[in-house]
């Protein structure tokens, strides 16, 4: 089993700021904005050199999406970034009628996503936004693990033609994976080997499921760990082929289980091999106060309840 090294924690937020400064010097192109929380989505690098290119569009996203997609069917790319759940449900009719019918390349930087946001509870905490986001047509939505990968991820949406929601969080988070790799929008990235139990994880649960194999390896189960930074498209080929060898799967995300990444790839195993799956998720609730770890145990969104998970179905 390979083993990840914790690098240091850093916020993926963070990681998308240094992703967006580093896709602006290379494409003059790309236009950022925010509603009024440039500091929270880390554009003030991007802000300071290319301030030309900057639009501060104040506490008012159903006229930033607008704002987008005029200047992305001008052949501009703009980012627009602000809190997962006001860049989503606050403003999905615009998105649905202006990004993802007008198929506009306009990427959606969501920041704050989940219930690592923390101590601001419920209001500001989105369980749903994948869900939203997986079902608008031609939508992409990309879930990156760590700072590294959100950075790279993020420069691969630059690139990309056509709508992108790229998510991450506030909290630093455990940074491991390959600071010089590059990112492919729509693979799966096989962590770890095993055959026993896949476990498919996405954003912050990626780490917890490498902590879970590892606890697992001691006890003589075999885990095979699959990072799902692409939500949609799914790889569908990674996901089956895994499957196939360990008979087995449980899929670890950070957001309620309607619509989410595990209905994703329940739908796909009851359609093409079906298998046992399990789940660890925030199943059907809203978000509450508290720190980011403190509200990761007590939704069962660790790395003792993903191994809890694979016990489950290998017993």
């Amino acid at each position: 089993m390979k083993k990840y090294t914790d690098s240091g924690k850093k916020d993926t937020r963070s990681g998308f700021g240094a992703g967006l400064l580093e896709a602006g010097r290379a494409d003059e192109r790309i236009i950022a904005l925010t509603a009024d929380l440039k500091g929270s989505l880390k554009m003030d690098a991007f802000a300071a050199e290319f301030p030309e290119r900057f639009i501060q569009c104040g506490i008012a996203e159903a006229n930033m999406v607008g704002v987008a997609a005029g200047l992305a069917i001008a052949g501009k790319i703009p980012f627009i970034g602000s809190f997962a759940e006001f860049v989503t449900g606050r403003v999905y009719d615009q998105i649905r009628q202006e990004v993802s019918y007008g198929n506009t390349n306009v990427k959606i930087a969501s920041s704050h996503a989940g219930i690592t946001l923390g101590e601001d509870g419920a209001t500001h905490q989105t369980m749903e936004d994948i869900a939203l986001m997986r079902a608008l047509p031609g939508m992409v939505v990309i879930n990156p693990c760590d700072y590294n990968q959100t950075k790279a991820a993020t420069i691969a949406a630059a690139r990309y033609e056509g709508p992108v929601y790229l998510r991450f969080g506030r909290p630093g988070v455990p940074n491991f994976t390959d600071p010089d790799a590059s990112f492919e929008i729509g693979k799966a990235y096989v962590m770890n080997e095993g055959s026993d139990a896949t476990v498919f994880a996405t954003g912050h649960l990626v780490w917890e499921a490498l902590q879970a194999a590892e606890a697992l390896e001691q006890e003589g189960i075999s885990v095979e760990v699959v990072d799902i930074a692409t939500i949609k498209p799914l790889d569908e080929g990674a996901v089956l082929a895994s499957v196939r060898k360990t008979g087995r799967a449980v899929v670890a995300e950070e957001h309620n289980r309607a619509g989410g990444l595990g209905e994703s790839i329940a739908a796909l195993l009851a359609e093409k091999f079906p298998a046992r799956l399990a789940y660890v998720n925030g199943m059907d609730r809203f978000g509450q106060s508290g720190t980011p770890s403190e509200l990761m145990a007590a939704y069962g969104l660790d790395a003792a309840h993903i191994a809890e998970a694979v016990r489950g179905l290998v017993g």
